[in-house]
């Protein structure tokens, strides 16, 4: 396949505001991972277009942004660099793990993964340190790509925004459309509104 090029409104992505410039107009490679999976992606999406149906389309952004998401944040190193320790990496791996089952808890927070872990606070922040990530921001990141997830999917289209703020560890609406809107540049109900048409 040859060179593809895929537009998207940054608004869409899955990423902190801002973290795209150093990427734009960049070649990304396709032979393997991410990047095969887009291409082969984007490859059957334009052969088979007059086998889908409308309602489709919104899903079919979504996984479209999600695998460019994907694609950039390994360009842009995102989250803990693995560490050269093997027992380290294994210890980054478990805390990621850790964070991600938990999300749904407004009680998460660095401190709490640092004692569920048995480790200090502060080496738990040395742990994300290579990454150009805190601990907290990493939660935050995590969180506002799920509810953006859900936000984006037409079948909770009536699960009201705080809800699903709510179920993504945001117990005050207000902070998750601050949030939100500071990740990703444009309000929760918004965004929704664009994903959908």
């Amino acid at each position: 396949m040859g060179d593809v090029c895929v537009r998207l409104p940054e608004a869409l992505l899955p990423l902190p505001r801002g973290r795209t410039e150093a990427l734009l107009g960049r070649r990304f490679p396709c032979r393997d991972g991410v990047g095969v999976l887009l291409t082969r992606f984007l490859a059957r999406l334009t052969r088979d277009s007059g086998t889908f149906q409308p309602y489709d389309g919104p899903r079919l952004g979504t996984v479209l942004c999600d695998l460019v998401a994907a694609l950039f944040t390994r360009a842009l190193e995102a989250g803990p660099a693995p560490a050269p320790d093997p027992h380290r990496r294994a210890l980054v791996s478990r805390v990621v793990a850790f964070v991600q089952r938990h999300l749904s808890d407004p009680e998460l927070t660095p401190t709490a993964v640092a004692a569920a872990h048995g480790i200090s606070l502060s080496y738990l922040h040395r742990l994300f340190q290579d990454g150009g990530e805190t601990v907290a921001a990493f939660i935050r990141r995590q969180r506002l790509e799920r509810a953006r997830f859900d936000l984006a999917d037409p079948a909770q289209g009536d699960t009201p925004v705080h809800a699903i703020a709510a179920r993504w560890g945001f117990p005050r609406a207000t902070d998750f459309a601050r949030a939100f809107r500071a990740a990703y540049g444009i309000p929760p109900t918004d965004y929704r509104r664009y994903a959908g048409s």
